[in-house]
């Protein structure tokens, strides 16, 4: 069973909506009875999801936005006197050398994404969600946060920023009607985060996933992050880790090769 938004925070922002997991959160959400505000920087991208979103009769705005640029993220904050759930999932990976040879600029934007963007939207929205009396901060970090692997340095340091970042925030904001929920999906095969991890190489992002017969895809994170939207008010799912079957672990993957 899933609880139907009240009137005073049904809008849930969401962050990277342009596809992947933040496109699927958007339609979900959005099913479940709030109007979703879709950011992204490709503002044709996030206008065509929240289309489709209105189409299937439910209710979406396209708001284009990049979430490193702190006067824009101010700005779009003043739109919102009150919001119920803001999902942080603007992000992505860069590269995979090792920390000897990594590309510093890569680190450095990694960084900029993944937690100086979900700081300036969880910064500028919290007056917003505590106002609402039912508030929910949605962090999708990853399970690079929670366990170093080789060649993902800059990946694993910016996803560990973000667990952090959720993990000072409930410490933080105990006692006040908000939520915080850090969800950790692993192996998610989507349609770009691997081809931008490698620059565009298709080959490299295609040797992510061969031999697994089933990684997850947008729509099963999606739904995690959807189920723990709405769970009841005095429910807090802290931590939500998701893998496929065939992943045990970062670095242990059953492939069938």
């Amino acid at each position: 069973m899933t609880a139907a938004p009240a009137a005073t925070n049904r809008i849930a922002v969401v962050t990277g909506a342009s596809s992947g997991i933040g496109a699927a959160t958007a339609r979900q959400l959005a099913a479940a009875g709030y109007r979703v505000v879709l950011t992204a920087r490709r503002k044709d991208r996030i206008e065509a999801v929240a289309a489709e979103i209105n189409a299937a009769g439910h209710q979406a705005t396209a708001y284009a936005l990049d979430v490193t640029d702190r006067a824009a993220v101010e700005e779009f904050a003043t739109a919102f006197p009150t919001i119920g759930v803001l999902v942080n999932n603007a992000g992505g990976a860069l590269g995979a050398d090792p920390v000897a040879t990594g590309d510093p600029a890569d680190w450095r934007q990694m960084y900029e994404t993944n937690v100086i963007g979900t700081l300036n939207l969880t910064q500028t929205l919290l007056p917003a969600l505590i106002a609402s009396g039912d508030g929910t901060v949605v962090i999708v970090s990853s399970t690079a946060g929670h366990g170093a692997y080789e060649g993902g340095g800059g990946y694993v340091a910016a996803k560990n920023g973000a667990r952090v970042l959720a993990e000072t925030l409930r410490l933080e904001i105990v006692g006040r009607p908000v939520r915080v929920i850090e969800i950790a999906p692993g192996m998610v095969k989507t349609e770009e985060f691997a081809t931008t991890r490698f620059g565009g190489d298709e080959e490299k992002a295609a040797k992510v996933y061969a031999g697994v017969a089933d990684p997850l895809v947008a729509d099963d994170v999606a739904e995690a992050i959807t189920w723990t939207v709405t769970r009841p008010s005095h429910v807090n799912i802290d931590l939500l880790v998701v893998r496929p079957r065939a992943q045990a672990s970062n670095t242990k993957v059953h492939r069938e090769l």
